[in-house]
């Protein structure tokens, strides 16, 4: 049987996942530190790329070079994502189709960028069995459109990957509940993570998980509640400080950052401080959940339009729902739950882990492409309507959005102009009535038709979609067979020839990007504990004597000196030793701050404690 794997290739985070065969249940892979979660973060510099956490700790020190939430530009042209371009401290640039982000003179496609977190999950997997991995299910979002899903599939292809289906991330999360607790029923799986939400209302009957209907916002999640917060901060400072730290792209990052943790603090803790160091001033302040709720009100309610009409298209009302199922990590936040809870009239599931429960799905998923699960099938339905352009620029919808797939569709056109022998096809996507206003997928020509009057070509147009989602459309006139065809892949910037370039490149450079990476992590951790020692050593110099500071110092500059070599092991040698040198003088600050921090509490409270 062939191994395949499940990938959940999120905004803030990303997870690699399989069916244990003993156990027959889905699991995480962790990474050799056992952290399952990689944050989708990729940084650049002119040494090589790093990947997750430690991108993630590059993001105040080098905002430009550092990109993050790039799920949101998948598959998008400039117009689509502009209006939060201000938000982002890297540069998008308007590219053929797509954007493209500048790093220094470089250009790199979102495709490219996501295809760094899908090897580097890739690379997990290899090394968890030891042995390599080709095909995987990856999860997006249900309302993601074709282009899209092309640019994922594009950027496994661009990973070594080949995505043998692309799942729809809340149909993935039903498969996940599926398997340990869902039997039959209708249910809604409420998906709202970093950067997208999505509904979708599922009937799950004797292994057989249908999607009834599905809806959703590809531009919203936990990176807007993130957004709201440090808007109201940047006000809360200038009336505070007097500083304006909106064109600041290092302050900004910690400000996110800052309001990141602090929501999910807040999640489970009434109230929660923030400390905030900045060069002119130190920012302190207390939140509330009181006021979190109160800045991300709105937001949280424009999810349940979506869920509305889910339930309109699916023709059911809330109470016709058995379970409600919450999936991604913004659904901890209590007023997400609650206002679920009051829509759907019933207290929503979160027992698996909402953070994972993707990943396990898309991992069920696999193991049923592999035919290791045959009791569970899965329907799914396409997210958005599938049409022609007819006279005048009306859309004439073959495929309704909602309906089930695999399917096709047939429809009878003819000719508007006396003698016309070429007839030209546009199929577009979309919810508008006219094409101009719809997404543009695909356009060929219908050639050879026999000279006849307006109206008597009779073109039968056949729309195909296959279980992954893949369109094929075919055009033929019946009184002469003359026919033309063409599988529709968005031309929404990346040619075939740019897929394969860098899917040769990830092979031609994999061996040196790896070195690479080493050499910055350990150069990262080396900046790192020589800024904590210099400081540390500049406020505890009356801590220790003189000896210790020479051998301390000696230590420093050695590190230094080993931080300017391409000698990776001389590094982390020399960040091991200045870690040893400094432990004596860790333990007198530590015990220092706290006796400074009992000193100033009142007796009766010390008591207390």
């Amino acid at each position: 049987m062939s191994r395949i794997v499940g990938i959940d290739l999120g905004t803030t985070n990303s997870l690699i996942a399989y069916v244990d065969e003993k156990s027959g249940l889905p699991r995480v892979i962790p990474d050799r530190d056992g952290n399952v979660l990689l944050p989708s973060v990729v940084s650049f510099s002119g040494d090589g790329v790093l990947v997750g956490a430690a991108a993630r700790r590059q993001l105040v020190r080098r905002p430009a070079a550092t990109v993050y939430s790039v799920k949101r530009l998948m598959g998008r042209g400039y117009d689509d994502v502009k209006e939060e371009l201000r938000y982002l401290p890297f540069k998008v640039l308007p590219g053929e189709g797509i954007v493209k982000i500048a790093i220094g003179s470089r250009e790199i496609t979102p495709p490219e960028v996501s295809a760094i977190v899908l090897r580097s999950l890739k690379e997990r997997a290899e090394a968890h069995f030891g042995e390599p991995i080709a095909k995987a299910v990856v999860t997006v979002p249900a309302y993601f459109n074709d282009g899209q899903r092309q640019a994922t599939k594009d950027a496994g292809r661009i990973a070594g990957l080949d995505v043998v289906r692309i799942l729809n991330e809340p149909t993935a999360a039903s498969l996940a509940y599926g398997l340990q607790r869902i039997h039959e029923g209708v249910v809604a799986v409420y998906d709202l993570g970093g950067g997208t939400f999505d509904i979708s209302i599922l009937r799950v009957k004797e292994g057989v998980f249908e999607v009834l209907a599905t809806n959703g916002n590809t531009h919203l999640g936990g990176d807007d509640f993130d957004r709201a917060i440090v808007l109201w901060l940047l006000d809360d400072i200038r009336t505070r400080h007097g500083a304006d730290l909106g064109s600041d792209p290092e302050a900004l990052q910690e400000l996110r950052l800052a309001a990141e943790a602090a929501k999910i603090r807040l999640s489970a803790d009434d109230r929660t401080t923030l400390t905030i160091p900045f060069d002119a001033f130190t920012y302190h302040r207390e939140i509330t959940r009181a006021e979190l709720d109160g800045l991300i009100e709105q937001l949280v309610d424009s999810t349940l339009l979506p869920c509305r009409m889910a339930l309109a298209d699916a023709g059911l009302a809330p109470a016709d729902i058995d379970e409600v199922v919450l999936v991604g990590g913004s659904t901890r936040v209590p007023l997400v739950r609650r206002r679920v809870h009051e829509l759907f009239g019933k207290a929503p599931h979160s027992q698996l882990n909402p953070d994972e429960v993707v990943a396990l799905g898309a991992a069920v998923q696999a193991r049923i492409l592999a035919g290791g699960i045959t009791n569970m099938l899965l329907l799914d339905v396409t997210p958005l309507s599938l049409g022609i352009e007819t006279l005048g620029g009306i859309v004439s919808v073959l495929i309704p959005r909602n309906t089930t797939i695999p399917t096709h569709a047939r429809e009878m056109f003819t000719t508007s102009v006396d003698g016309q022998r070429v007839v030209d096809m546009h199929v577009v996507q979309g919810e508008r009535e006219l094409a101009k206003d719809c997404r543009s997928l695909a356009r060929f020509e219908l050639s050879g038709v026999d000279p006849m009057p307006a109206g008597m070509p009779k073109i039968e147009v056949v729309f195909l979609i296959d279980a992954n989602g893949i369109l094929q459309v075919t055009a033929t006139e019946l009184r002469t067979g003359k026919a033309a065809a063409i599988e529709v892949r968005p031309a929404y910037g990346l040619s075939e020839a740019d897929v394969e370039r860098m899917v040769e490149e990830s092979f031609t450079y994999a061996e040196a990007d790896v070195e690479a990476r080493l050499l910055i992590e350990a150069r990262n951790e080396a900046d790192i504990v020589i800024t904590h020692v210099e400081r540390a050593l500049r406020q505890g110099e009356a801590l220790v004597g003189d000896d210790e500071r020479q051998t301390i110092g000696a230590a420093l500059e050695a590190l230094r000196r080993a931080r300017a070599t391409e000698d990776r092991e001389l590094i982390r040698e020399a960040t091991t030793a200045m870690n040893r040198a400094t432990e004596h003088l860790a333990e007198v600050m530590m015990d220092a701050a706290l006796k400074a921090a009992l000193a100033s509490r009142r007796a009766d409270r010390v008591l207390e404690k």
